[in-house]
């Protein structure tokens, strides 16, 4: 209930700040937005792994009230302000598996499957992205984030800019990098119990039209992982980097 409230707080705050005269597209059941295949890559944090890539379809992209933007993917329940309210679920990457030689004492993190409900205020200051999860796998963790993403045209070019801020609670948080006492004697780690967690997020996306249809596209991503985070025995890196590069078709 926590996290729904502060979704609806937040709702209210992007809607005063756009555009009031705004109104959300009129739904057509027509595809429309990029279809493709991209080679993405995430930066493994926890000690031992290596990083993470691989080729998976690609898609931004809306069919009447249904909706994809990369990994999140839902429907538009009702209309709020310069947008509507979402219910939305997430492809997550941040499980991971103890089947390597420093990992060993350790059990495997089930990958979070987030859901819940979100909202994408379009105005014309940009685009407000605000979703609440709750995680519906292992952890029973809550998920909360809040994006800004501006655009800027140059030609064929157009260029997204992004700065967010996430939001992962004790639950969600310590299920991924805590070490349980148990954990703790079969590895020789430190038992670790680790906190809620504030991450900064801060990323640029761009699409280059190759023709009137065929678009290339491109996301960088950097996360400064909180000392919730960084602390755990488990964890190497106080950043992490995650990304894509694809071909996609635009359909309009």
């Amino acid at each position: 209930m926590r996290a729904l409230l502060n979704l609806t707080t937040t709702a209210a705050g992007v809607f005063l700040a756009g555009s009031v005269a705004a109104q959300p597209a009129p739904v057509s059941y027509k595809l429309t937005g990029d279809v493709g295949a991209a080679m993405y890559g995430t930066q493994n944090v926890i000690r031992g792994k290596n990083n993470d890539t691989t080729v998976l379809p690609y898609l931004f992209a809306d069919y009447g009230r249904f909706f994809a933007r990369v990994d999140t993917f839902g429907f538009k329940a009702l209309p709020i302000g310069n947008g509507y309210l979402e219910l939305v679920g997430r492809v997550s990457q941040d499980g991971w598996r103890a089947n390597i030689a420093p990992l060993g004492g350790l059990t495997d993190r089930r990958t979070p499957i987030p859901l819940g409900i979100g909202t994408f205020q379009q105005t014309r200051y940009g685009g407000f992205m605000v979703n609440a999860f709750v995680d519906a796998g292992s952890s029973r963790g809550n998920l909360l984030e809040a994006t800004y993403v501006a655009e800027i045209k140059l030609g064929g070019l157009s260029l997204y800019p992004q700065l967010g801020v996430e939001r992962r609670s004790a639950k969600y948080t310590n299920y991924l990098y805590g070490v349980t006492p148990a954990e703790s004697l079969a590895s020789g780690y430190a038992a670790y119990n680790a906190g809620a967690s504030t991450t900064p997020v801060l990323g640029l996306a761009a699409d280059y039209s190759l023709t009137d249809n065929w678009i290339f596209n491109l996301q960088l991503r950097r996360k400064w992982l909180d000392s919730a985070v960084t602390n755990s025995p488990l964890v190497v890196r106080k950043t992490q980097d995650t990304g894509y590069i694809g071909l996609s078709y635009r359909f309009k």
